[in-house]
């Protein structure tokens, strides 16, 4: 049986910063999901137009900034212009989109950890994954953590081993589509990230079978929260950022 090695990360991981308490995948969310204890987070990180990895989930900018259209049709001088808080309240108008170095330099500053989910602008697969793995590499160097790079898209983690191969990579799965396990081993995943819906006994032990760590996203629910901790699930990703905030103690 493969060896699995301890992912050396806290098991609850908020998800986009703070969940639904802040405007995702701004440094306030971060700000706030850390002061309600969290040391693990993810986000989301595709490219402007001219090459920069900043943090936005849609592949569009209308539900969370003042902007209009494809994100990555416009130049990060654009880009930075947006505001990306005051869809989410008043308290939070004015807050700008974050670059992925200007989150790396809170996380690295703080000691915490972070899981970058790739999602690239469709199209962009390959050159997201190679450009966000290059970054990463650069931010973290010398550091004994590196992230963790995830994405839906193989074509982005291939990209991603090719630029940076020493970084961390695992295979998100919201369904379990014919020959996903073996493309995780082709892109040599350290871990899978499922849906919390799909992750069973069988599952979990089919992820220690290969040696790989499994993770689940989005865990809102305290029941659901008890079943996967049962099955030593190694890492819950959650927007019930305060809901769950007890546990991290």
């Amino acid at each position: 049986m493969p060896t699995i090695t301890p992912w050396p990360c806290p098991r609850w991981i908020a998800h986009r910063g703070a969940g639904k308490l802040a405007p995702e995948n701004t440094l306030a969310a971060f700000r706030l999901g850390a002061a309600h204890g969290y040391r693990a987070f993810e986000c989301d990180v595709k490219l402007s137009a001219d090459g920069v990895p900043f943090l936005l989930h849609d592949a569009t900018l209308e539900r969370t900034t003042s902007g209009q259209g494809t994100a990555g049709d416009l130049p990060w001088s654009a880009l930075s212009q947006l505001d990306a808080g005051g869809w989410h309240s008043r308290g939070h108008a004015g807050e700008p989109l974050a670059t992925l170095a200007g989150l790396a330099r809170f996380i690295l500053t703080n000691g915490h950890r972070l899981n970058i989910e790739i999602k690239p602008t469709p199209g962009q697969e390959a050159e997201t994954g190679r450009v966000v793995a290059a970054q990463a590499a650069t931010l973290w160097q010398g550091q004994a953590v590196p992230p963790l790079l995830s994405s839906f898209r193989p074509e982005s983690l291939l990209a991603a081993r090719e630029a940076a191969p020493h970084l961390p990579r695992a295979l998100l799965l919201d369904s379990l589509w014919p020959g996903c396990f073996d493309v995780a081993a082709e892109i040599g995943c350290s871990a899978i990230v499922t849906n919390h819906t799909l992750m069973d006994a069988d599952l979990r032990q089919r992820a220690r079978d290969a040696g790989w760590l499994a993770m689940v996203y989005t865990v809102n629910e305290a029941d659901d929260a008890r079943r996967l901790l049962d099955l030593g699930i190694d890492g819950l990703i959650t927007d019930a950022v305060d809901r769950f905030a007890p546990a991290l103690g």
